[in-house]
């Protein structure tokens, strides 16, 4: 007879929570296991059509092999075709999914089961800026507003402190909330331009 007690993994929300503390406990022990690199590659498919292509990531010193494309195009009144979504609705895509994860798994290690969680968001660009119009108006957001919408088996305090520590460790949101050193490099043909913009 086995004298080892096989243990099922813990599972809340979809998320194994005993494989996401081992790796929190790995990283713990190892800082370099928590080292991530992420990248993709985007190409002009014609118009205002893009497709972004990933095809790995980096994490500790594993590269693990990945394959997805994302098309991205804008609406007919931006000269586009409408065939997918545009740039803008996938950067508020990525920051709502990217806190949509820390909300689930903050939850679930806390065996918070949830009933719902939804987020919307939204923010306002003028076009003036965007289409150098003017130069003092800038070609962005001044403000991104978004409402969560969590239900589940937890206090409104315990949301609250969930909330808050969501919004101290998403990786998106703090990248939408900080400034980002930008390195651009521009290759014309066999030139490369370093620090063009």
């Amino acid at each position: 007879m086995n004298s080892q007690i096989e243990t099922k993994p813990a599972v809340v929300n979809g998320i194994n929570t005993t494989a996401f503390l081992g790796a929190v406990a790995a990283i713990t022990d190892d800082s370099a296991q928590g080292q991530t690199n992420w990248k993709v590659t985007s190409k002009w498919r014609g118009g205002t059509r893009s497709d972004t292509h990933v095809k790995s990531y980096r994490i500790g010193s594993q590269d693990v092999a990945r394959s997805f494309t994302i098309s991205a195009d804008e609406p007919v009144e931006l000269c586009g075709t409408n065939k997918y979504a545009n740039p803008q609705e996938y950067l508020l895509a990525a920051l709502n999914a990217c806190m949509i994860v820390g909300y689930a798994l903050t939850c679930s290690v806390h065996g918070i089961e949830l009933e719902e969680l939804r987020i919307e968001t939204e923010g306002d660009i003028d076009l003036r800026g965007v289409l150098d119009i003017d130069p003092s108006i800038p070609p962005g957001y001044e403000q991104i507003r978004y409402t969560v919408h969590i239900k589940g088996n937890a206090t409104p305090e315990q949301f609250e402190e969930i909330h808050r520590t969501v919004m101290a460790t998403s990786p998106n949101y703090f990248n939408l909330s900080n400034a980002i050193k930008m390195q651009p490099r521009l290759v014309i043909g066999s030139s490369e331009l370093r620090n063009a913009a």
